[in-house]
């Protein structure tokens, strides 16, 4: 027992073992710090430049600790909070941060992924089973990633869902004004073991760290909500069909393989680029034409019946049919809505409603239309459908940004996304080209684009943003007529789009400049 004691004291330098076998006594330190001004987190959190988070002295510190003082003193006691991230370099520095921050400020219980690796609905999954306080997320989503990428952290609430408003700006108003932090520098976890770590924390009651697989209660969801039966015949069967899935180096590798690969029966060679890399192997985790250009390559050599692709953190998808056939977000979200009793799940919850962002096409709202649901148009911000949600209001949402969800949780949804698409196709026995024609032909086609702009001047974005609120605002320019070609078009409407949130009465305006507030 004395030996035994003697190498915990060398592993831990400095630390007082605890009394209890099995626990070690750490110390808090609260450190000296200066604020920052631009520490305002979006919904998406607060995203920068990993060199701001790495050469400015406490930075990232002084944000987790804003983050962990929102959560009131008392509730901390029995407090747990989940953590989890996209593998992106400097998320397993954060990670150690977050839990030396967070037993220093009395939080009870850490839920964190092995490795360190959670999606980012899988976090708002562990939210909501485990019923946390909350969640933080190490992720910039489809931003690149590496040394000189970006790197994200962002705070999720008892919901599972992206903080509000009301949140992100008390988060903000603490870090304008925070003069010290507290730490426990001699806490070090393990995030490669699985199961519970416990350590006796000054003043406080023992504080556990429990790493748990990434994958099990996501996947055990997921068993709730599709026919895996049906799936697994669908990706197995004598008559199968030949999947490409890209995980693009990003979180959602080891979720594919689990969950479709090894539960459901596709080949192995299925999926690729699935194991998570730091720089995502060097490319950028956006799912869009673009940047998946390998995978809509691949599936116009014709030897796939269906492929998608997934962002950094998993909460984005693209969908593509044989020979490359292109499926739109808009024209995604509407699909599933027009087949939404191919998944179990909803045949169960009944359809409450359908919602999409504004600058999503009006696909959805055709589908709404004929077959008699409620439809909500809502500014960029996944918030705002989760609103909806916690509300009954709402079952089906999705953004013209590759994102795609239901009130299962409170984020976006890759995965599930694409389940949803294979359930579509299990049902209907037919090919992702004529689900689509057939859809066009019962609810009319709407012709939607989005065009990213990356690295752009500021100041140069903002004079454009100015002109085109002047020329919308111009009333003669509803009714202008524009040619291209033999083709001639009328603009129908044109606003500066509002919104008041049917729950709790809150106003969002100015949503076309609010676009621009968006990293890359």
């Amino acid at each position: 027992l004395i030996a035994c004691l003697s190498d915990r004291t060398a592993d831990y330098t400095g630390v007082t073992i605890g009394a209890r076998w099995g626990s070690k006594m750490v110390k808090i330190t609260t450190v000296k710090t200066k604020p920052y001004t631009d520490q305002k987190p979006g919904t998406s959190g607060l995203r920068k430049r990993v060199t701001v988070f790495q050469q400015n002295q406490h930075y990232a510190e002084n944000f987790i600790q804003s983050i962990i003082s929102v959560i009131e003193p008392a509730e901390r006691q029995t407090a747990a909070l989940v953590v989890g991230g996209d593998g992106r370099f400097f998320m397993k520095d954060a990670i150690q941060l977050i839990v030396q921050i967070s037993a220093a400020n009395g939080i009870n219980h850490l839920v964190i992924g092995h490795n360190g690796i959670m999606s980012t609905p899988a976090v708002s999954c562990v939210i909501r089973k485990i019923k946390a306080v909350g969640g933080i997320i190490l992720t910039a989503s489809h931003n690149p990633g590496g040394p000189n990428g970006d790197f994200g952290i962002k705070y999720n609430i008892s919901s599972g869902g992206p903080a509000p408003e009301g949140i992100t700006n008390k988060i903000f108003e603490i870090s304008k004004g925070l003069q010290e932090y507290h730490i426990c520098p001699d806490l070090k976890v393990d995030l490669s073991k699985i199961g519970k770590q416990t350590f006796e924390v000054d003043t406080f009651k023992p504080f556990t760290v429990e790493i748990v697989d990434s994958v099990d209660d996501y996947a055990e969801m997921l068993r709730g909500i599709f026919d895996f039966a049906a799936l697994k015949e669908l990706l197995s069967g004598a008559n199968h069909i030949n999947v490409r899935l890209d995980a693009m180096h990003g979180v959602v590798g080891p979720y594919v393989k689990k969950i479709v690969c090894e539960e459901l029966g596709s080949p192995a060679n299925s999926a690729v680029n699935c194991v998570p890399q730091e720089d995502f192997g060097g490319h950028h985790p956006d799912p869009n034409l673009t940047y998946a250009a390998d995978l809509v390559k691949t599936m116009k050599g014709g030897e796939y019946d269906f492929g998608a692709a997934f962002d950094g953190d998993g909460d984005r998808n693209m969908v593509l049919g044989k020979h490359g056939f292109f499926v739109n977000p808009s024209d995604s979200v509407a699909v599933i809505a027009a087949n939404i009793k191919s998944i179990p799940y909803f045949q169960k919850t009944g359809v409450k409603g359908l919602a999409r962002s504004m600058p999503t096409s009006g696909a959805l709202d055709n589908v709404a239309k004929t077959l008699q649901m409620d439809l909500y148009e809502t500014p960029t911000g996944w918030k705002f459908f989760g609103n909806l949600m916690d509300a009954g209001k709402l079952s089906l949402c999705g953004e013209e940004s590759f994102g795609t969800g239901s009130d299962h949780i409170r984020e976006k949804d890759g995965l599930w996304a694409v389940l949803a698409w294979l359930s579509i196709l299990a049902t209907r026995k037919q090919s992702v080209e004529e689900i689509l024609k057939d859809h066009w032909q019962k609810f009319g086609r709407n012709f939607f684009t989005r065009y990213d702009y990356e690295e752009v001047d500021s100041d140069a974005a903002n004079k454009m943003m100015k002109d085109l609120e002047a020329t919308m605002s111009d009333a003669s320019f509803k009714g202008k007529k524009f040619s291209s070609g033999d083709k001639t078009y009328e603009v129908a409407i044109a606003d500066n789009f509002a919104y008041t949130d049917p729950v709790d009465g809150s106003v969002s305006k100015n949503q076309v400049s609010g676009l621009q507030d968006r990293p890359h």
